[in-house]
């Protein structure tokens, strides 16, 4: 089942396929190995404070986003998958972990300020008690991540299959999930489970991250 998003109240039945898809974030320890690899090129420079190994890696474009996940043998979730697995395997809650707000005990959001008062990303799985019941964290908060969907306002005409939906090649991407920056108040209400942001694939921003997914093997 997945929404419409904000201001939309309609749902609709979506088929997700198995697949697999990254327990976290990719960090910037993981990344750093791609650019070794001489595969991936380097992030935008957004700070030192963002550039923790177990941090996940921000600052990072569509493409590059979706070059590390080709690497690594995978590729970037459809926006049918992301909301899948950020509902615990399409359960009907309010967040991944069930229906308790999300405060800076289960997630990096903006309680106290942004990032739980740290004004950064933490090290992905820092709060354990948000994770969704197969176990991935970061699903919500610390940072949004990007999508292999291009942006199509509402969700008719949508693949009903899982697959992305794909638009003209210069199209905008979808990101999804909410960052360490997300303001406090947005974060106590179901919204942040349909929260769909609309982003240039140029995008390199410190709140913005990506996991790669891949069908499940035989």
């Amino acid at each position: 089942m997945m929404s419409s998003g904000p201001g939309h109240s309609r749902r609709r039945e979506v088929t997700v396929p198995t697949f697999q898809m990254a327990m976290t974030p990719v960090t910037n320890k993981q990344y750093q190995a791609c650019v070794a690899a001489e595969v991936c090129s380097a992030p935008k420079d957004c700070g030192a404070q963002m550039q923790g190994d177990d941090q996940p890696v921000v600052c990072v474009d569509w493409n590059q986003a979706r070059a590390f996940s080709e690497w690594a043998g995978g590729r970037l979730p459809s926006e049918a998958e992301w909301e899948y697995a950020a509902r615990s395997a399409g359960k009907d809650w309010e967040f991944p972990w069930g229906d308790e707000r999300a405060t800076c005990e289960r997630a990096v959001v903006g309680e106290g300020g942004p990032g739980c008062g740290r004004g950064r990303t933490w090290p992905v799985c820092a709060k354990s008690k948000g994770n969704t019941a197969q176990g991935l964290c970061d699903m919500v908060g610390n940072v949004d991540e990007w999508l292999q969907d291009a942006w199509h306002e509402n969700f008719k005409g949508a693949p009903a299959d899982g697959q992305a939906w794909e638009g003209p090649a210069d199209s905008t991407r979808v990101g999804r999930g909410g960052s360490w920056s997300l303001d406090y108040g947005y974060t106590t209400s179901r919204a942040i489970l349909t929260q769909r942001r609309n982003l240039e694939p140029a995008a390199q921003w410190d709140n913005l991250g990506f996991r790669p997914v891949r069908r499940a093997r035989n």
